[in-house]
C-alpha cells in the first residue's frame, strides 16, 4: 500500500462507515445522486457506464486501496455518471461526500496528496481510451490484456505471468468495449498460437512482448498502464 492509500485508508476508517457487499450487489447506480464516497478494503468492483445502444463498458476493474465515487468531490456533478458492481464479496469505507470534501480542506497535505492520485488517474483513463480508439479490437483487447497483467498479474518461474483476477468473457468484452463473440475468436487465436492460455476464468500469459509489438507498446509507467 502506498503512502497516498495510507492516508486515504486512515481517513476512512477514521470517519468512515465500515459496511460488507456481496457479489453482483450495486454501489450505486448510473443517474443516481452521489452523496457519497467509497475507499475499497477488500474485494473488487467494476466501474462501468452504459452506451446509448445499450452496450455497456467496462472503465476499471477495482481492488483494495481504490477510491470510487469520486467524480463527484469538488464539483457540480450531483449525479454518478457510472454504476459500480461487485464482482466478489468486498468490504468498504462509506464516507459523505461534503465529510471527505471539508476533510481535505482542512488537510492541504492530503489535498495536494489527493491531486496527484487524480491526476495519475486521468492519465491511467485518457491512455487506455486511446488504446481503445486508436488500436482497433484487436488493439483493445491486447492493451487490455497488458494493462491486466500490470494490475493482477503473477510471475511464474517458467517466464509466464498468471493473472490472478477471474473473468469471463463477458466481462473481457466489456473492457474491450466489444462483443463476446469476437472476443471468444480473439482469445482463441491466441491460445491457438500459445501466446495466451485460459482455464476457468483464469488467463495465463505466455507471451507478454508479443502482446506488446503489436500495438507498439509504448512500454508506459506501470501506475499508469493499469486496468484499475
Amino acid at each position: 500500500m502506498d503512502s497516498i492509500q495510507e492516508k486515504f485508508h486512515d481517513l476512512f476508517q477514521k470517519h468512515g462507515v465500515f459496511i460488507k457487499v456481496n457479489k453482483d450487489s450495486k454501489i450505486f447506480l448510473e443517474g443516481e445522486r452521489a452523496n457519497e464516497i467509497y475507499y475499497i478494503k477488500t474485494g473488487a468492483i467494476s466501474i462501468s457506464q452504459e452506451t446509448e445502444n445499450g452496450k455497456e463498458l467496462t472503465i476499471r476493474i477495482c481492488g483494495s486501496g481504490s477510491i470510487i465515487g469520486e467524480g463527484s468531490l469538488f464539483c457540480n456533478l450531483t449525479y454518478h455518471s457510472m454504476t459500480a458492481k461487485v464482482l466478489e464479496p468486498s468490504t468498504l469505507y462509506v464516507l459523505s461526500r461534503k465529510s471527505l470534501e471539508l476533510l481535505l480542506v482542512e488537510q492541504p497535505n492530503l489535498m495536494v496528496e489527493y491531486m496527484k492520485w487524480l491526476q495519475t488517474e486521468n492519465l491511467k483513463h485518457q491512455s487506455r481510451l486511446r488504446d481503445l480508439v486508436l488500436n482497433g479490437k484487436k488493439g483493445a483487447l491486447f492493451s487490455t490484456l497488458i494493462r491486466l497483467s500490470n494490475t493482477y498479474g503473477k510471475p511464474l518461474e517458467n517466464g509466464t505471468i498468471f493473472i490472478d483476477f477471474p473473468l469471463t468473457n463477458t466481462e473481457i468484452a466489456n473492457l474491450c468495449a466489444t462483443s463476446r463473440e469476437m472476443i471468444n475468436r480473439m482469445l482463441n487465436d491466441l491460445k491457438k498460437h500459445n501466446i495466451i492460455s485460459f482455464e476457468k476464468g483464469y488467463i495465463t500469459i505466455h507471451d507478454l512482448q508479443f502482446l506488446k509489438d503489436e500495438i507498439a507498446c509504448e512500454n508506459c509507467p506501470l501506475q499508469i498502464c493499469r486496468i484499475d
